[in-house]
């Protein structure tokens, strides 16, 4: 972590680089957090894969299942399972504002390199830029760790380039994952590139946003744990290709993935993303679990189906997760 909230944007600036990703969290069959899973993902992920960095406990980990407590543990999981072979953000996002600053607060005191809090629902608002002013402020005030702001269509608004590029000058805001079409994110980069690292977490736009963006931060979701094994890491590969500027390798290896990604996405049902994604960890090698209420678990046929899919995919799994 930085060393104080002067040095914060200079020290992200250096050190949120390449890729990071969101985790999911296992869960054993009687829907505890299945630990020793979470420890074995995240060595496999920093060691194996070259994932750089890890989105803790948000969307994609369920936070909404658990608990405060639960969400803590996580975090010292994540610290501890990571040492010094990568990277943490913390997700804090919550609707109550004293469970955001508890959970920024601890995450600071167990280690963590950052936190990431997403906009929050506002009911029968019809405009936002003030009370999000007033939001983030409240956060940045409270702690010194550097802060990635998220906005997201889950919110049921979309955080304009202009108001973030004012949430931009907030002592330690140092990031933001933008999960909006590529117009309002390249205009992000434009007003922000300057104090924030702007991203986004559409893997397949992850190559263009390096060559024509200049990014340097995949921030974040669980393509780089999906989308590769210990033997096969296109991901990185293209990644590595494109930062040391060798392009039409880059888009070569990226593209070799479409079979990939059309397996993951086309056998993904409607209302159960994060039960698939967690039975294709099962295919890789990984800890996958069970998902939390309200989610719904797959059923055989659309494991089947999953598999069938996966085994034609051409996706290397010869050597899984040590």
């Amino acid at each position: 972590m930085h060393d104080s909230r002067s040095d914060a944007k200079a020290h992200a600036k250096a050190t949120m680089t390449g890729i990071w990703a969101a985790a999911l969290m296992p869960f054993t069959d009687d829907l505890r957090i299945d630990e020793d899973g979470f420890r074995e993902n995240i060595h496999h992920w920093t060691r194996e894969l070259g994932i750089e960095g890890l989105f803790i406990s948000g969307k994609q980990g369920e936070f909404f299942s658990m608990s405060v407590e639960e969400r803590k543990r996580s975090f010292e999981l994540a610290v501890e399972a990571t040492g010094d072979h990568g990277q943490t953000i913390m997700s804090c996002s919550d609707q109550n504002m004293d469970v955001v600053i508890d959970l920024a607060r601890h995450a600071e005191q167990v280690g963590a390199d950052y936190i990431v809090v997403h906009a929050p629902a506002l009911h029968f608002s019809t405009a936002q830029d003030e009370t999000l002013m007033g939001y983030y402020r409240t956060i940045s005030e409270s702690v010194d760790i550097g802060i990635a702001l998220w906005s997201h269509p889950d919110s049921g608004y979309l955080m304009s380039p202009q108001l973030c590029s004012r949430l931009a000058d907030l002592d330690n805001v140092v990031a933001i994952k933008y999960s909006v079409p590529r117009p309002l994110y390249t205009e992000l980069t434009e007003l922000a590139s300057d104090r924030i690292q702007v991203s986004t977490a559409s893997e397949e736009e992850w190559l263009d946003n390096i060559i024509e963006l200049d990014w340097t931060l995949y921030l974040c979701s669980s393509p780089p744990f999906l989308l590769q094994s210990a033997t096969d890491r296109r991901m990185y590969d293209y990644t590595q290709a494109a930062f040391a500027g060798r392009l039409d390798e880059a888009r070569e290896i990226s593209r070799s993935l479409d079979p990939v990604r059309a397996a993951l996405r086309d056998t993904r049902p409607a209302e159960k993303p994060h039960a698939h994604q967690k039975y294709w960890q099962e295919l890789l090698g990984q800890v996958g679990g069970r998902v939390r209420a309200p989610l719904l678990e797959l059923t055989d046929d659309e494991k089947a189906r999953t598999h069938e899919a996966f085994d034609a995919c051409g996706l290397d799994v010869s050597a899984g997760p040590p």
